[in-house]
């Protein structure tokens, strides 16, 4: 799965909720939710040092407002403002979430109700393409297909837009219509299709060479965890002979599923360091919620693992409780949460800095693996042959021989 996991989904403006979720994934995560507010040493707002520097803004404002050949609506106006002071922080993680959309980034059910697609950014050309269509989703049953580009959205050009501006215009209400137009290789093709709720499966696991156990997590959120208890219950681990635990393709997700998926693996300990702004450091420990797994476990990760499959890599790594294989990760090292505005609407912002449990920041580097299996299938036929995989079964099936 080579590809960077973004659901266009109600709930995943997402890697928890009470006013201030905090979230670890590649694309939206979310932290606690609380109002925004900006106050001086007596608990007023205070914007005194700065009305200088706003008068141009206002300036522009009143222009506008009174001159501009047609009228516009104060709260288009507003909503432009604040998404171009958050883009001026050149910063792909933080972002504007839309009044309309705010509600939809605090629910990590695992549960989504959208077109259901995955995304990722061409590096190359910054287009945004369709990387999975889920199973028994409008999306497949539009007849949309992996490699479509997003071109429109109810006739708003997307071409250039982030991941973070697209999926705020593709998600929406159960039962509403939304009209996206695709570049299929030189062609435009163009869809009517019916938002509805489907669960993303999450959590899947096989058994493969010599009785090793294989188990996919796909995201972090609310249920991982007792979905992997599940998967391990299912397969009695410890009477399997190792187990391949598959982050290729993960973004993230929440920082408390981070703590839950973490504390199975390692038994007591420190997973992350968060470093805020005034450089304190916050120790985030495992939870005691062990899975006395005893047979050997092998990570897998890709350049596509982000955030909270990085905290979790990272830190079996730092422990040596795992060895890890495939390709350097992602590379996200900062966490993000989405204060509430008084519009109604949020930021997602990054406040904090991330390091593992022996203090590396992977911002922009990964995690680099013990054992490095490059892998790039171009077709569908390539993709069957999963020379990765096959390594950690190799590995696992050396130290059983």
């Amino acid at each position: 799965m080579k590809w960077l996991r973004l659901i266009i989904s109600k709930s995943r403006i997402s890697t928890t909720v009470l006013l201030t979720v905090v979230i670890f994934a590649s694309g939206f995560v979310i932290g606690n939710v609380s109002m925004l507010t900006r106050t001086n040493a007596q608990g007023r707002v205070a914007l005194s040092d700065t009305d200088e520097a706003f008068e141009a803004f206002w300036d522009a404002f009143s222009i506008i407002e009174s001159r501009y050949v047609d009228p516009v609506d104060i709260e288009v106006l507003v909503d432009g403002a604040i998404g171009g002071m958050v883009d001026a922080l050149d910063d792909d993680h933080s972002g504007y979430i839309r009044p309309a959309f705010y509600e939809s980034t605090t629910d990590f059910s695992g549960e989504f109700s959208g077109i259901g697609v995955t995304i990722r950014t061409q590096p190359q050309t910054e287009a945004i393409e369709v990387v999975t269509v889920i199973p028994n989703s409008p999306a497949e049953g539009v007849g949309v297909l992996t490699g479509d580009i997003f071109f429109e959205v109810d006739g708003e050009n997307v071409v250039g837009m982030s991941q973070a501006e697209l999926v705020t215009l593709v998600p929406g209400p159960r039962g509403t219509n939304v009209n996206i137009t695709f570049k299929r290789g030189e062609d435009l093709v163009n869809f009517d299709i019916i938002r509805d709720i489907f669960e993303i499966p999450n959590v899947s696991s096989e058994i493969v060479g010599d009785n090793i156990t294989h188990i996919v997590m796909l995201d972090f959120n609310a249920v991982s965890r007792s979905q992997l208890d599940d998967a391990l219950e299912a397969v009695d681990i410890n009477n399997t002979n190792g187990l391949i635990f598959d982050l290729r393709g993960n973004p993230g997700g929440t920082l408390a599923s981070a703590i839950e998926i973490g504390s199975a693996f390692i038994e007591d300990g420190v997973l992350l360091r968060q470093v805020s702004r005034d450089q304190s450091e916050e120790i985030t420990r495992t939870n005691g919620n062990y899975a006395e797994i005893t047979v050997p476990i092998v990570v897998l990760v890709d350049e596509t693992s982000a955030s909270a499959s990085e905290v979790i890599s990272g830190a079996m790594q730092d422990y040596g409780v795992a060895t890890i294989i495939g390709e350097t990760t992602f590379g996200k090292g900062t966490v993000q949460n989405i204060p509430q505005l008084s519009n109604g609407g949020g930021l997602r912002i990054t406040i904090k800095r991330w390091l593992t449990p022996n203090g590396a920041w992977i911002h922009q580097q990964g995690i680099t693996p013990d054992i490095i299996v490059e892998w790039n299938p171009e077709t569908a036929e390539e993709a069957q042959d999963d020379i990765q995989l096959q390594e950690a079964i190799n590995y696992l099936e050396s130290l059983n021989n």
